[in-house]
C-alpha cells in the first residue's frame, strides 16, 4: 500500500476538514492501493463517513482568537503544553506511518509551528517522502498574508521543504502568485488545479421536493456553513420574510450548522416554530440534494459552500465573513463581478436589503438556469494526477542508482531530538 499522510488543522468551523476529506474521499476511490491517515484539530471530524482505507488521529483542539492567535478550546490546558502535545502526536504519527507522500493543508509549519520538527524529521529520515501544500484559492487580503507568511518565513518554509504547491483556485478569480508576491521560486511550485466538484447529493433534488410536499412554491435553501459564526445570516433572512410581499409563494429551509451555539439556535428554532412556510434543521450529511432542489441559496462565501453553488449552477445570494480574514469577501467580490453570484455585504445587511435580494433572485427575469460557469471545477482529478505521479515507482533502491529502496529503509528514528518546546505566545504565530 502506497501512504499519504494529511495535515489538517482545523481551528473553526467546518471548512478546512470537509475540504480534506472531499479529497482523501476522492483519492481512495480512484487509487485503489492508496492508505490514508488524516492528523486533524477538527472537533467534528467523527461526524463525516470515513470510507474503507482511510483513518484519523484527533488532536487537542484550538480556538482561533483573532488573525494569527490561539487559545485551546476544550481542554483547559496552557496553549504552550497543548502546543507541545499536539506536536509530539504529529511527529509520532509521521514516524510509525512513514507515508509517502505527506499532503499539509494552508500553513507550510502548520498551527504555531507546530510542524517545524516534524519537517525536520522527514528530512533527514524520511526523505523519500514527498511534501505537498494544499492552498485554497485565497487566504486572507493580500496586505495581512503577505505580512504573516514574512513574519513566518513561509516562502523559506515552502522553498526549503515543499515539492509543490497545489492551489483549488483559479487565476482567473485570484492569482495568488502575484498577489501575495511570491519569489520566483516558489512560484514555479505552484500548480493551479481549478476548484473542487461538489458531488451529486444522495436523495437528488427531486426526493427533496417531494418530502417536503413543495408543489409550486419556490424554496429558499439558507446554510451558514459550521454555523459558528452564521447567528446573524439566520436571523436576519427570518426578519426579512416580513418584508416580501403577502402572495409570494416562497419556503424556507434553514441548516442552522453544527457549530451554532446551543443559544442562538433555540432561539432561531423558537422565531421558526410559528412560520408554516419555514423548516429549520441543526445539521444535514446530504446539503447538495437540498441544495439540488432549491430556486436560490442564501450563505456566507465559504469555499466549500461556493463551491456546492458553483457545481449545482445554482442562483445564490452570499453574505461573506469579513473578520478576522477578509477571505470569503474577496471570493464573493470576485465570483460577483464574474456574475456567477449575488453579494451582499455584512455592513448593509439588513432585513430590507435582504428581502430586495431575494426578489430580484427569484423574479422572471432570473428565470432559468445561471450562464454556465466559467471557471474550471477540476480540481479532484487534478490533485489525483498530482499524488499519482508523486507515488508512482522510482527507478529507485540499492537496486540500481544507489538510492536506498522504501522496503530497505530504517524504522523509525528516535523522535526526542525533534522534540522541541515550541515558541508559543498567547497571541500570533510565536
Amino acid at each position: 500500500m502506497k501512504k499519504l499522510m494529511v495535515y489538517s488543522h482545523d481551528t473553526f468551523g467546518l471548512g478546512n476538514i470537509r475540504r480534506m476529506l472531499s479529497i482523501c474521499k476522492y483519492l481512495i476511490d480512484s487509487i485503489p492501493d492508496l492508505s490514508i491517515l488524516i492528523v486533524s484539530g477538527s472537533p467534528m471530524v467523527h461526524t463525516f463517513r470515513i470510507p474503507q482505507r482511510l483513518d484519523y488521529i484527533k488532536l487537542p483542539c484550538l480556538r482561533r482568537t483573532d488573525r494569527e492567535g490561539y487559545s485551546v478550546k476544550y481542554l483547559g490546558t496552557d496553549i504552550g503544553e497543548t502546543m507541545r502535545l499536539r506536536s509530539e502526536l504529529i511527529l509520532s504519527a509521521v514516524s510509525h506511518f512513514r507515508p509517502d507522500l505527506f499532503l499539509v493543508d494552508k500553513k507550510p509549519y502548520g498551527v504555531k509551528k507546530e510542524l517545524k520538527g516534524v519537517l525536520n524529521y522527514l528530512r533527514i529520515h524520511l526523505p523519500e517522502t514527498k511534501l505537498v501544500l494544499l492552498l485554497r484559492d485565497i487566504l486572507d487580503s493580500p496586505e495581512a498574508t503577505i505580512q504573516t507568511w514574512k513574519q513566518n518565513r513561509y516562502q523559506e518554509a515552502v522553498r526549503l521543504f515543499y515539492d509543490r504547491v497545489f492551489v483549488v483556485g483559479s487565476p482567473e478569480v485570484f492569482d495568488l502568485r502575484k498577489e501575495y508576491r511570491l519569489s520566483p521560486s516558489v512560484s514555479e511550485k505552484v500548480r493551479f488545479c481549478g476548484y473542487i466538484r461538489r458531488e451529486v447529493g444522495l436523495k437528488g433534488g427531486d426526493a427533496v421536493r417531494k418530502e417536503i410536499q413543495l408543489r409550486d412554491e419556490k424554496l429558499v435553501l439558507v446554510t451558514p456553513g459550521g454555523g459558528e459564526d452564521g447567528y446573524r445570516l439566520v436571523k436576519t433572512y427570518l426578519s426579512g420574510l416580513e418584508h416580501l410581499p403577502a402572495g409570494l409563494k416562497i419556503r424556507s429551509l434553514i441548516v442552522c450548522g453544527p457549530e451554532m451555539p446551543e443559544a442562538q439556535r433555540k432561539e432561531l428554532f423558537q422565531a421558526a416554530a410559528g412560520r408554516p412556510s419555514v423548516q429549520i434543521t441543526e445539521f444535514t450529511d446530504d446539503l447538495m440534494s437540498y441544495m439540488e432542489a432549491a430556486d436560490v441559496v442564501l450563505s456566507m462565501a465559504g469555499y466549500n459552500t461556493v463551491c456546492e453553488i458553483l457545481s449545482q449552477k445554482k442562483r445564490a445570494i452570499v453574505v461573506p465573513r469579513v473578520h478576522p480574514v477578509k477571505e470569503q469577501l474577496l471570493r464573493a467580490e470576485r465570483m460577483a463581478r464574474l456574475g456567477l453570484l449575488r453579494m451582499v455585504h455584512p455592513d448593509r445587511l439588513t432585513p430590507q436589503s435582504l428581502a430586495g435580494a431575494l426578489l430580484e433572485e427569484l423574479g422572471p427575469q432570473k428565470a432559468g438556469s445561471p450562464s454556465p460557469s466559467p471557471l474550471e471545477l477540476e480540481a479532484l482529478s487534478r490533485i489525483r494526477d498530482g499524488v499519482l505521479r508523486f507515488l508512482s515507482p522510482s527507478e529507485s533502491a540499492e537496486n540500481g542508482d544507489g538510492t536506498v529502496s522504501r522496503l530497505d529503509r530504517p524504522g523509525p528514528a528516535p523522535l526526542r531530538d525533534y522534540v522541541r518546546p515550541l515558541p508559543v505566545s498567547r497571541s500570533g504565530e510565536g
